[in-house]
């Protein structure tokens, strides 16, 4: 279950404080997220995770001895990475103290140890040079400072060391994304409340206006969308070298994110293994589409962004 829901008056607190939105926005998803998101720890995420990582950093330096994810929520991508052998020792921030609980958890029933410590990727609670490799995915585009965060994660990596960060969202690939999604949500809550419909494919008005407070609480912890460019840009002024992104997700996107948000739009109990697959291998298939697509489609127009770069010797 999640930790608490968001009443009307925290949200219009955290309309002014973006820390405070933070915190409150994924304290409030912690326990719910991995669902909300279909994120799991066996080979479907496994995959998904080291073809990320692979895209933007190679094969190269596995396994990283010592690693530390940035926001990582419930652990997702470190803790999938540890299962697909490009890292061994985890440790993980979030400034959540309620993703930091659910990641441990997870770890635990992976039969990982890992050391999760609530603290804001911009002033990251570790000596110079302490890790081999940092990573993070959704992460940076919550985070205010931007270039502050990638100062601290160069000078926590050991001299040599990587830091990869995936699956930011780009300017333009957010844009059509968030379009795509607010007309779903309108067609999809509209049409099952038509007669013959509604008894079973409804949500309860309890639950739309729940999603209804997340959707606004998005807004806030939302901060940034990317031009790969630009964001290279910022990772080599905080001092990293031989930086460079990949972008991914074009019909895969505009796939996708229609998909999630009729997932959310009706009941879910009318949904069951044979969609999960539909949108799964939808998803997959439409992702090699835009593998080859990349060749001649301007990187701008993909939906995410990854970029790495390494801390000079």
């Amino acid at each position: 279950m999640a930790a608490s829901e968001a009443s009307a008056d925290e949200v219009e607190r955290a309309w002014h404080d973006t820390k405070l939105a933070q915190v409150l926005y994924h304290d409030w998803e912690s326990g719910t997220y991995d669902h909300k998101w279909s994120i799991s720890f066996d080979e479907r995420c496994i995959t998904y995770a080291r073809d990320r990582f692979i895209a933007v950093a190679g094969r190269a330096g596995w396994p990283y001895a010592r690693a530390l994810e940035i926001g990582a929520g419930t652990g997702f991508f470190s803790l999938n990475l540890r299962q697909a052998g490009v890292l061994q020792e985890i440790h993980l921030t979030d400034i959540s103290s309620g993703m930091v609980a659910e990641a441990g958890r997870n770890a635990a029933r992976l039969g990982f140890d890992v050391a999760g410590v609530v603290a804001d990727a911009e002033g990251l609670p570790y000596d110079d040079a302490t890790f081999d490799l940092v990573v993070g995915h959704a992460v940076i585009h919550h985070l205010p400072d931007v270039e502050q965060a990638f100062r601290e994660m160069v000078r926590v990596l050991r001299p040599g060391g990587r830091l990869v960060i995936c699956g930011e969202p780009t300017t333009y690939g957010d844009r059509i994304a968030r379009t795509l999604s607010r007309a779903t949500w309108w067609v999809a809550t509209r049409a099952t409340r038509a007669p013959g419909l509604a008894s079973r494919w409804a949500r309860s008005p309890a639950e739309l206006d729940e999603s209804s407070r997340a959707a606004a609480l998005e807004s806030v912890v939302d901060l940034h969308t990317f031009q790969p460019n630009e964001l290279a840009s910022t990772v080599r002024r905080a001092g990293a070298a031989e930086v460079h992104t990949v972008t991914e997700e074009l019909t895969a996107a505009w796939f996708g994110w229609p998909v999630r948000t009729f997932e959310h739009a009706v009941n879910p109990d009318r949904l069951g293994w044979r969609w999960a697959m539909f949108a799964y291998r939808g998803w997959q298939q439409l992702s090699a589409v835009d593998r080859l697509l990349a060749r001649v489609v301007p990187s701008g127009l993909f939906y995410n962004v990854s970029v790495t770069g390494i801390r000079p010797r």
